[in-house]
């Protein structure tokens, strides 16, 4: 690692080190694990954004009627897929214990636990997120059956208020991982130091995109 200090999602504040050797160690591997996070809730954040314009007809304020129901349900899915994957028991880098420090309004739990489930929902492999369905048989005036009816029910789509909601409480989740990046950051600068020279350019160089 250069000695430059590391700004948000580890890059360089100052000039861009020339030479990288990959370092693996308890720190890095905390680092790591954060840094993934980090992105994922940026990531939530652009799918959201975006969700906003998409539900949301110029000098109408929000609709739903014309809303391009394909692309809001790709946005919206990735939402939840990359927020929930955020409070993996596997990484543990979030838990449901780090939404009560965000100060934001509102039982953010019970959202938490909401937008849990519509991950499930909208992931399913087994259930189809956008329809119901309904078989009938088409019935003609003298009671005898003439053919069968398939009849579908669309299921709502996402609202412009829960997109915003899960925008401001992944924005505050951001902070938070942001924080723990810097500390993070301060530990493996620290273990990183204890190697000697040599003992650093024997480590695996870290090809750097240009």
């Amino acid at each position: 690692m250069a000695d430059d200090v590391a700004g948000t999602n580890g890059a360089a504040t100052a000039t861009a080190p020339s030479t990288v050797r990959r370092y693996d160690s308890p720190e890095s591997l905390e680092l790591a694990a954060l840094a993934a996070v980090f992105e994922d809730l940026q990531y939530v954040l652009r799918c959201c954004e975006h969700l906003v314009t998409a539900l949301t007809a110029p000098d109408s304020g929000p609709v739903q009627v014309d809303a391009d129901t394909a692309l809001v349900e790709a946005l919206w899915t990735g939402a939840l897929i990359g927020y929930v994957r955020c409070f993996s028991g596997r990484t543990a880098v979030l838990t449901n214990d780090d939404l009560d420090q965000l100060g934001l309004e509102g039982d953010v739990g019970d959202f938490h636990a909401m937008i849990k489930k519509l991950r499930d929902h909208y992931a399913s492999r087994h259930v189809n997120p956008r329809e119901s369905f309904t078989i009938g048989a088409a019935q003609a005036n003298d009671g005898r059956p003439t053919g069968v009816a398939v009849v579908s029910t669309p299921r709502p789509i996402v609202d412009d208020t829960t997109v915003r909601l899960l925008g401001r409480v992944a924005y505050a989740l951001s902070g938070l991982v942001d924080a723990r990046m810097q500390e993070a950051q301060a530990r493996v600068l620290a273990a990183a130091a204890t190697l000697t020279p040599a003992e650093l350019a024997r480590l695996p160089l870290v090809h750097l995109s240009s």
